[in-house]
């Protein structure tokens, strides 16, 4: 028999995986991956494309069965009770899924269909979906006419008209401007505050570091777990930031020096990742300095605090990296 303290923890956990693996014949595009996320939290997959994100989305959701492990969502297997665990979840794909020649309405009605939703209740949950998301002015608006901001905050409106309890989001703002971006975000976190969990998988490290937690995936292995907090605390890496007039002959008098494993250009700026067990800060820093100084550059020299860019670079490429973008590519 559980104990009360069991089971306020297992009251507390939406899912909870264990080795989960997924192989297409010699692939493995996930490989023992273990996860434990909260009810209400934002947890994000963060990695580049072919990491394992999707793939870990679907098997979450019942969509696919993981060739190895197990995972218990809202307290079902998502193997075994696929079916009863998809009433109960709620799916954005990356690419816009809805019906182009359908009104936004029509959408919305075809989905509350879908889900079920009495008729008692369906046309109060869309007018209130479509006054909630800004859409009432198009409600008879062909959705394949609208803009990308447009068939975003519709697609999200049909993956809740059920009142999903979990939210799974699969790179929901790929084809969206900045402005809508973050009024998505808002969105996202009024979800949250209601209570539903929300698993979205993204490339964007600004938007792997709004959520709550978040692993990074590297070719199907989770690397790293926590929140964007705790990831910068806990990797072996100093962030040296360097000022200077003339960035590219500071990275290029530094490239060649085996003590820095990675130099990135930020404008004007240069992030330099050391080891930790090997320097303190003080000597890191002394150490850039020295090595400037040596090639007659004056700068000025920084231990700054690890962002999650060098997160990224620190638990998936060890070795030098010249990325200098926001966004990962494959």
């Amino acid at each position: 028999m559980s104990t009360p303290a069991a089971s306020n923890q297992q009251d507390r956990i939406a899912i909870e995986a264990s080795g989960l693996t997924m192989r297409f014949g010699e692939l493995t595009a996930v490989n023992d991956v273990d996860l434990s996320i909260e009810r209400g939290s934002i947890y994000g997959f963060l990695g580049p494309n072919g990491s394992g994100k999707s793939t870990t989305l679907r098997m979450l959701c019942g969509l696919l069965n993981p060739t190895a492990g197990e995972a218990r969502v809202l307290g079902l297997d998502s193997r075994r009770q696929s079916e009863a665990l998809k009433q109960r979840i709620g799916y954005m794909t990356q690419r816009f899924s809805l019906y182009e020649d359908l009104t936004v309405r029509e959408n919305m009605q075809f989905i509350s269909e879908v889900y079920a939703i009495s008729r008692r209740d369906r046309k109060a949950r869309i007018d209130e979906l479509l006054s909630e998301y800004r859409l009432v002015d198009r409600a008879n608006q062909k959705a394949g006419t609208m803009s990308g901001g447009q068939r975003q905050r519709l697609a999200l409106a049909c993956a809740i008209l059920h009142k999903p309890e979990i939210l799974l989001l699969d790179e929901p703002t790929s084809a969206v401007d900045p402005q809508n971006r973050r009024d998505f975000w808002e969105g996202l976190f009024e979800l949250a505050e209601q209570g539903t969990t929300i698993l979205v998988s993204t490339h964007y490290m600004d938007e792997a570091t709004r959520c709550h937690r978040l692993a990074i995936l590297d070719r199907g292995v989770k690397v790293a777990d926590g929140s964007p907090k705790e990831l910068g605390e806990g990797i072996d890496s100093l962030v040296i930031e360097v000022l200077a007039e003339n960035p590219n002959r500071v990275r290029l008098s530094l490239i060649d020096e085996p003590a820095i494993s990675s130099i990135t250009q930020l404008g004007v700026r240069l992030r330099i990742l050391m080891a930790k067990s090997q320097f303190s800060s003080e000597e890191a820093n002394g150490f850039v300095k020295e090595k400037l100084s040596s090639h007659g550059i004056s700068a000025e020299v920084d231990v700054v605090t690890p962002d999650l860019e060098d997160v990224f670079v620190t638990v998936t490429r060890p070795q030098k990296s010249n990325a200098s973008d926001g966004a990962i590519s494959s």
